[in-house]
């Protein structure tokens, strides 16, 4: 079985509820599964602040993650437009596999969440794949073949799945939001497939 990494962030639940739609879409491709990750909380000195083990959850990622799995999908919240700390902390530490050009070839996409219509969901995503195509990834996004980004008032972006919520149970993901976040899984498993 081929693996993607699901990595994300979610301090809010959203993130992570994306998360595991994403995954089935990639365990929808036959011979591909998802791993799933998460980063730990920085404190205001940017440093982790979390145990190594995180209470409940998907473990936190490491780089081997990052270099045992055959593809990447990243997401985060939007913070003032931008990915959160914790995201951009790890990420910063991922220099040695630059280094080495162990993620260079590999499939990668991303996807965000903002409470807003205007809250910045696809400069969020453009912050995420920069470190991504310094790493020699292949940015796989999200074509209007996939109809359900005509058709969305919520959350969608050609640049990758994303959702508008400021409450999850007040306001549940949307089935545009949903069929995105299926059909972004899918892109990365089955480009990571025809790359291997």
């Amino acid at each position: 079985m081929q693996e993607i990494l699901v990595l994300y962030y979610s301090p809010g639940g959203t993130t992570a509820e994306m998360a595991n739609i994403i995954a089935r879409g990639i365990e929808e491709v036959d011979g591909m599964q998802a791993r799933i990750r998460t980063v730990p909380n920085v404190s205001p000195t940017t440093e982790q602040t979390d145990s190594e083990i995180p209470d409940s959850g998907p473990l936190y990622a490491s780089n081997d993650d990052l270099i045992e799995c055959d593809g990447l999908i990243l997401g985060c919240p939007t913070h003032f437009g931008n990915m959160p700390a914790a995201m951009k902390y790890f990420l910063d530490n991922t220099s040695a596999l630059w280094m080495g050009g162990k993620l260079a070839g590999k499939p990668a996409a991303v996807f965000s969440a903002s409470t807003s219509m205007h809250g910045g969901q696809e400069s969020t995503l453009l912050t995420m794949i920069l470190p991504l195509l310094h790493h020699g990834m292949l940015i796989v996004g999200l074509p209007y073949t996939e109809t359900s980004l005509f058709d969305t008032k919520t959350g969608g972006s050609p640049y990758g799945a994303t959702r508008l919520t400021d409450n999850l149970e007040a306001t549940p993901i949307s089935d545009d939001e949903r069929k995105l976040c299926l059909a972004i899984g899918k892109r990365v498993a089955t480009t990571a497939k025809k790359l291997s």
